[in-house]
C-alpha cells in the first residue's frame, strides 16, 4: 500500500485504496489539537479572532493563528478583513466547513456518552 508523505496523497494510494483516502483525507485536514473545537465554535455564527482566542482560553497566538490559516488554506473556513482601523477580521465556516458539522456533533455526542459523566 502507498505511504502518506508530508506533500500529500500518492497518486497510486488515492486509485487503488479509495476508502482509505477519504479517511485519511478527513483526519489530514483536522489534524491539529484545537481545529475540530474553532470548527464546533463557529457552526453557530461568524466570530472575531479575540471571541474564538478567548473561548479555547489555553492556546498560544501562534497556535490559533497556525490552526485558523490552515483551516482557511484547506478551504474550511473563510477569513473576511474590513477596511477598518483597527482592522477587524471575522471567520465563519465555508460550505465545506459546513459538510464537517455531521462528524464534529457525532463526536460531540460520542464525548456525551462515553466521556467523564459529572451529576
Amino acid at each position: 500500500m502507498s505511504r502518506i508523505c508530508k506533500d500529500g496523497f500518492d497518486i497510486e494510494c488515492i486509485k487503488e485504496q479509495r476508502e482509505v483516502y477519504g479517511i485519511a483525507y478527513t483526519q489530514n485536514i483536522l489534524s491539529g489539537r484545537w481545529k475540530y473545537l474553532i470548527l464546533w465554535f463557529l457552526k453557530s455564527k461568524k466570530r472575531r479572532y479575540s471571541e474564538i482566542k478567548a473561548f479555547l482560553g489555553d492556546i498560544s497566538q501562534g497556535s490559533l493563528t497556525k490552526q485558523l490559516r490552515e483551516l482557511e488554506t484547506d478551504g474550511l473556513i473563510n477569513r473576511k478583513v474590513y477596511p477598518e482601523v483597527p482592522p477587524r477580521v471575522e471567520y465563519s465556516l465555508s460550505s465545506k466547513g459546513q459538510e464537517l458539522l455531521p462528524i464534529v456533533d457525532l463526536m460531540e455526542e460520542f464525548g456525551k456518552k462515553f466521556g467523564l459523566q459529572i451529576d
